[in-house]
């Protein structure tokens, strides 16, 4: 069994640009300053992609001017064509992400492009990348399944899986991007996908819709998966699910993988008061069961 697990923070740029209000500049900074403090080696920071599609994240290039940046800590940006690398590239990203998906309806929904045509606008973007020589991770949306296509089949996803590592993918996500994976699924999965990449090399992204994403973690570990992306106070929502939480809250996982005994470099109770100052500075309730359970702690 692996004895370490690398997390991606993801709020900043996943969770918050679900947000309804207009999050400001100063705030994302501010969030940005504390997880890097707090030593996370991997933070995914925001999206170079047209305000009039994410609005959340129209401030990206202000946002990585400002923020203190720690030495050690990978910044990762989307990209969804080669305007979003070149402004990515100016504002001296670490990590470029592009992201395609295993579902042909999800994809042109997604990006208004099929699977295959999302690979052939990718493959300028990838050289661009590594001309800059920075990292290219590779993001598969609907790995466990679509909301409009229903079940997705393994041998869809490694398809994708094969496509992005002949692109030069450092890094592989399996994103459960609906939160239907099941512990089975999980297991199957990566069993097939880490015939096509290296395991120590995919990340698992699962979001909680039904509950499942620290159990599907859990199998996720226990399948020598060593990575994987949640969010502080689980920011973050599922669009096709009103109501339901989306991405993994930070806290919860780290309280996993603490109880099993598993090192992650963090600590809980810092991250918990980082969950805590996010939540009052956008005036949404906290998402994460062990934060709110820590906080109460505290209170009394």
């Amino acid at each position: 069994m692996i004895s370490s697990v690398q997390i991606v923070e993801v709020g900043p740029r996943d969770g918050l640009q679900n947000e309804k209000s207009v999050v400001a500049t100063e705030v994302k900074v501010d969030l940005l300053n504390r997880l890097s403090a707090v030593g996370f080696a991997h933070i995914e920071v925001t999206s170079f992609v047209s305000p009039k599609w994410v609005r959340q994240l129209a401030d990206a290039s202000e946002v990585m001017e400002q923020m203190k940046r720690r030495a050690g800590t990978t910044y990762s940006v989307l990209v969804p064509n080669l305007q979003g690398v070149h402004k990515a590239v100016a504002a001296k990203a670490d990590e470029i992400v592009i992201f395609t998906a295993a579902s042909e309806t999800f994809c042109q929904k997604n990006i208004n492009c099929s699977i295959e045509q999302s690979f052939e606008r990718y493959a300028p973007v990838a050289d661009l990348v590594k001309a800059n020589g920075l990292r290219l991770r590779g993001s598969i949306s609907c790995s466990f399944g679509c909301p409009y296509e229903g079940e997705v089949p393994v041998s869809s996803v490694v398809k994708v899986v094969k496509r992005l590592h002949e692109l030069g993918c450092d890094e592989i996500d399996l994103a459960d991007t609906i939160g239907v994976g099941t512990v089975k699924r999980v297991k199957e999965l990566i069993a097939a996908a880490s015939r096509e990449f290296p395991i120590h090399h995919l990340a698992g992204h699962y979001h909680d819709t039904f509950g499942q994403a620290l159990a599907n973690i859990l199998a996720s570990v226990e399948a020598g998966l060593a990575t994987f992306h949640s969010s502080v106070a689980g920011l973050g929502g599922c669009p096709y699910a009103p109501g339901a939480t989306g991405n993994v809250a930070t806290e919860d996982l780290l309280y996993l993988l603490h109880g099993l005994g598993l090192d992650t470099g963090i600590d809980l109770d810092e991250v918990v008061s980082i969950g805590d100052f996010i939540c009052q500075a956008i005036g949404r309730p906290n998402a994460s069961k062990a934060g709110r359970a820590m906080l109460a702690k505290r209170s009394s």
